[in-house]
């Protein structure tokens, strides 16, 4: 601050010593700052300068340039001194506010003038400042005078300089009584006891509001809440979706965990295994998790354990829509001869069929089409299901591969009825098997339609290392089927009997 300085017991808080910079593990007893009681103990310095028009009251005649006092000098209210405001004036706040400020705030004429300026080094200190910090204290003048503050301040100071956000404090600061900041520190120990880890506790304090989170919970709560979690994935779903300690623990995370146990039939294990999967899933209220079951069991029949097993495969299904979603595609499958037990394989091996975008629906629907498959028929469902693995581009892609090499849209159309994977193959592994199969074996490409499947398996670890063992001894003629679909041990036997592939 432009015509104030420190003195050096009272700048000692705030130096750049390795207490500030020693934050793995957490240091929570290095330094602090002084807390209203006690900055009486503390010497201000004070330098003229040509801007701040200060009282000659606190100026000595015998020197110009500097002089000291004692706290016990300046316990008067600080506004008859006139301190306060060229001091609030430095950080954006006009005397005409000033003065609104200390008819609002009574507590500000008695507090100490050098209490009110480390209070303001210290804010600005772990990165709060400018108009933020002026808006801050203009909306709450007890951030300057309350000693709850001391204490968040120095933990930050000393074990988060640099890892929570500006933004992040600012929020908090403006959405949280000063009252509810104390124990802040014991809080953010408590995740660390409960198994979050030290490199991602920043990630989860910059990520959660501050205020919901932790300083408007109490410490059993928040203790409570990784208690129950620890079966479910514990600190683990909490580090993937730190946004679920944002709800309240007894109202709304606790009946949503049990309404999943529940469905899965009591099966803790299982349960735990979709969180992990998708914690997010728990940010969803009770009231549409329960929505979407009633959706799927009086649509498509499914039963809770099969409901289940849908959200353990594919959890987002909770973000699809009932009304866009939901409900036109299972209608779709019914309209595909699909009975329950249909839809049921359907979706377990389709799953993002339910969350696809429109366009991409449609643009699969139209390529199946054109390849020949007839709608609404189970044929149709099935090749959907595999186009459904892929995207548009390579679907597209695939088939135009198919084409390039001679194959007739009635020639795909059979190899994808007989081996419906081949439309959810990557176009570029398949332009490298066909390649090999073509050039380096020495086949005709239409061998594909009697053995598609050849289109599964591993270019180098299946496809060549056994054709190029069996090559000298049985020839190029050698059925790929055979080589390709008898399993590993027999393969191996045969090789060392030199029998026939």
């Amino acid at each position: 601050m432009k015509g104030l300085t420190v003195s050096a017991a009272a700048a000692a808080p705030f130096s750049s010593s390795s207490q500030w910079s020693d934050r793995s593990p957490l240091n929570f007893s290095q330094a602090s700052f002084p807390s209203l009681s006690t900055c009486h103990t503390f010497r201000l310095t004070t330098s003229l300068s040509t801007d701040v028009d200060w009282p000659r009251s606190i100026l000595s005649s015998d020197d110009s340039t500097a002089h000291t006092h004692r706290a016990s000098s300046i316990s008067a209210p600080v506004h008859e001194t006139g301190w306060l405001y060229p001091l609030l004036q430095d950080i954006g706040i006009n005397d005409k506010e000033t003065a609104l400020l200390l008819e609002k705030h009574p507590a500000l004429n008695f507090t100490p003038f050098q209490s009110v300026k480390l209070r303001i080094m210290s804010l600005r200190s772990i990165g709060v400042d400018g108009l933020a910090l002026s808006r801050l204290i203009m909306k709450l003048p007890d951030l300057l005078t309350a000693d709850e503050v001391d204490s968040l301040v120095t933990f930050v100071a000393n074990n988060l300089m640099g890892e929570i956000q500006s933004t992040q404090l600012e929020k908090l600061l403006a959405s949280t009584e000063p009252r509810f900041l104390a124990g802040f520190d014991r809080k953010v120990k408590l995740l660390l006891h409960h198994g979050v880890p030290r490199e991602k506790l920043a990630y989860v304090l910059n990520t959660v509001s501050l205020s919901k989170a932790l300083c408007l919970r109490s410490y059993e709560e928040i203790d409570s809440t990784f208690t129950y979690l620890k079966p479910y994935g514990g600190a683990d779903i909490i580090v993937k979706c730190p946004l679920i300690l944002n709800y309240e623990f007894g109202t709304q995370l606790l009946p949503r965990i049990n309404f999943w146990k529940d469905l899965s039939g009591g099966d803790v294990d299982a349960t735990g295994a979709m969180f992990r999967k998708l914690p997010a899933i728990l940010k969803y209220s009770l009231d549409h998790g329960q929505d979407h079951v009633r959706c799927l069991r009086s649509t498509a029949g499914l039963t809770d354990s099969e409901i289940f097993k849908l959200f353990l495969i594919y959890p987002n299904t909770i973000s699809a829509s009932r009304e866009r979603k939901l409900v036109p595609r299972i209608e779709f499958l019914q309209e595909c001869g699909l009975d329950t037990n249909g839809i049921f394989k359907f979706l377990t091996r389709a799953p993002l069929f339910l969350g696809l975008a429109d366009v991409n629906v449609l643009c699969k629907l139209t390529v199946l089409v054109k390849l020949g498959y007839k709608y609404r028929t189970k044929e149709f469902a099935m090749a959907m299901a595999s186009a459904t693995r892929t995207s548009c581009d390579n679907l597209q892609k695939v088939i135009g591969l198919f084409l390039s090499y001679g194959l007739l849209y009635e020639e795909i159309l059979v190899m994808s009825k007989k081996h419906p994977q081949i439309l959810q193959y990557s176009y570029s592994s398949l332009d490298k098997k066909l390649e090999y199969l073509i050039e380096d074996m020495g086949r005709e490409v239409r061998e594909l339609l009697s053995f598609p499947a050849f289109l599964g398996y591993k270019l180098d670890d299946r496809i060549k290392s056994r054709y190029e063992e069996k090559k000298e001894t049985r020839g190029e003629g050698m059925s790929i089927n055979k080589l390709l679909t008898v399993s590993a041990e027999s393969f191996s036997g045969r090789s060392v009997r030199g029998g026939k592939v």
